[in-house]
């Protein structure tokens, strides 16, 4: 496994508390915001400012367009960007505090795995990447907790953006990918389209077109030619989210996935994501 892909592994997990952990929710309640999806979408789109449903729908890519203009631009009458981005550092650091323990929390591990993240987040290349640009343009926290969070975050959207690029370079557009996800069994096909909210026909057309390149057989299989094309689109993605790693160099890289480990490991056993989540995080 490449430092991209080893790195992403560690840092989605720490990144993923955002979703689903009460602290998260409460956090995006307190600031006004209605129920889970809008507090997605207004706290995933903030670091882009006030933006309308077309320019979220965008940069999230894997959505139908109905679920972003079902929170935007509502949800910055009931909190605009800047408190939006409070919450979601509020509840994520809240999250991780309880799944690590206060006192592993406060180790000066924590500091180095931020200051190794942030550094890494600082070296990511944002040309073109427009959710890594913005969140690496927010302050960083002086909270390490919080810090880390925040670092984990940047790089997730950087290495997002990539995966975007890669999948409209591919001519694939929202739906073929969560199909693909689903064939290799990294998630619950039936979650993931009604959280995304593609209806039954849109949801089938997404197979129909990866069928049409002979990447599904006709129970919606990964084929030879549908694993290989995955496998290259992985690739891609990596080669894109290579850069961080290369200026952090192999001794401070490595120290981060060392410490990033144990921190990993209790976010997992503290439930903080469910399986078969709609993001598509395993853990491998």
């Amino acid at each position: 496994m490449d430092d991209a892909r080893r790195l992403w592994s560690l840092l989605e997990p720490l990144h993923a508390v955002t979703y689903f952990t009460v602290e998260a929710r409460t956090a995006a309640d307190a600031v006004g915001l209605r129920g889970f999806w809008m507090a997605y979408a207004a706290q995933r789109a903030a670091p882009l400012g006030r933006v309308g449903p077309e320019v979220a729908h965008a940069a999230f890519h894997g959505f139908h367009r109905l679920r972003t203009e079902r929170a935007l631009p509502d949800a910055w009458d009931l909190a605009d960007p800047a408190r939006c981005l409070t919450a979601r550092s509020v509840g994520a650091g809240a999250a991780l505090h309880r799944l690590l323990g206060e006192e592993a929390a406060h180790r000066p591990e924590i500091a180095e795995a931020a200051a190794l993240a942030g550094a890494a987040a600082d070296a990511a290349d944002t040309e073109g990447r427009v959710l890594g640009a913005a969140n690496q343009a927010l302050p960083r926290p002086d909270e390490p907790v919080r810090a880390l969070w925040q670092a984990a975050t940047t790089l997730r959207e950087h290495r997002g953006d990539g995966h975007v690029a890669v999948l409209v370079s591919q001519g694939l557009g929202p739906v073929a990918p969560h199909r693909l996800k689903a064939a290799a069994g990294e998630l619950n096909a039936s979650t993931t389209r009604q959280a995304r909210r593609f209806d039954e026909v849109a949801w089938a057309e997404g197979a129909r077109e990866l069928r049409e390149r002979g990447w599904l057989d006709d129970a919606d299989r990964l084929t030879d030619a549908g694993r290989a094309g995955r496998a290259e689109i992985e690739a891609a993605t990596d080669r894109l989210a290579a850069r961080p790693w290369a200026v952090l160099g192999r001794e401070r890289t490595d120290r981060l996935a060392e410490l990033l480990a144990p921190l990993v490991d209790a976010v997992v056993a503290g439930h903080a994501f469910p399986p078969g989540n709609p993001i598509g995080l395993v853990r491998h």
